[in-house]
């Protein structure tokens, strides 16, 4: 069943002061214990009332990640790529070159303290991104993440283009989403992605969208101003 995405004026994701979110997009590749040491400052900082909230656009080397629910046997080969054990929700997941990343740190205090309607909220986001370039997509039932469905002659079936593992603590919101621009479909093979074998996983470009990821990154954007409130692009510090 398809999802609606979230719209500004009925969105209870949005900040009742208005306070923007910090836009942060990162040049080249992010090592994954760099992203998790950073993302764990911060949002020790958001929950002190010591720092903004922000939203953090990345790339990873290719590696495959363990969320709390990750099943060993879904671990198909363990020397292709490095694995991380993680606390973030969720099972194995692959992050790599043309996926986009996003890492979300939000006060959820201020947000309704809710975390189902926060992951509602973080599908919402990713589905009125894909909008944007032309592409129906939506949740299904049972399935975390966010899906497409693909016919043909004779054959249908459903593949997954973003992903979705985030972590709470003090109602302070980390790790996040990953939307799948041109990534190598084939490193998705040392893994079962998120524990689903019956169904394949796609991306922008698989589709025959041809985006880039700073196109990918001017909607998730758009789409997120909607279902969260107003952004800003941090100062430079001296």
């Amino acid at each position: 069943m398809l999802a609606e995405p979230l719209s500004a004026a009925v969105s209870p994701l949005i900040r009742t002061d208005g306070r923007p979110v910090e836009w942060v997009v990162a040049p080249g590749y992010v090592a994954y214990e760099v992203a998790v040491a950073e993302m764990e400052a911060r949002a020790a900082a958001i929950a002190a009332g010591e720092a903004a909230e922000r939203v953090w656009l990345l790339e990873h080397p290719p590696l495959y990640t363990a969320g709390v629910s990750a099943r060993d046997g879904d671990l198909l080969d363990a020397e292709r790529f490095p694995v991380h054990r993680t606390g973030r929700g969720g099972q194995f997941t692959y992050h790599g070159p043309g996926q986009r990343v996003a890492y979300v740190m939000l006060d959820l205090n201020q947000r309704g303290k809710d975390v189902r309607g926060f992951v509602r909220g973080l599908e919402a986001w990713l589905i009125g991104a894909l909008d944007q370039f032309g592409v129906e997509a939506g949740m299904r039932e049972g399935r975390v993440g966010v899906w497409v469905e693909r016919k043909g002659p004779g054959w249908s079936r459903e593949d997954k283009i973003a992903a979705i593992g985030v972590k709470v603590r003090k109602w302070v919101s980390f790790h996040g989403v990953s939307l799948n621009v041109e990534p190598d479909l084939d490193h998705f093979g040392g893994i079962v992605p998120c524990g689903i074998a019956e169904h394949g996983v796609t991306s922008l470009v698989d589709l025959g969208v041809p985006a880039t990821l700073d196109e990918a990154d001017a909607a998730l954007k758009a789409s997120f101003v909607r279902v969260f409130g107003a952004v800003e692009f941090p100062r430079p510090t001296k």
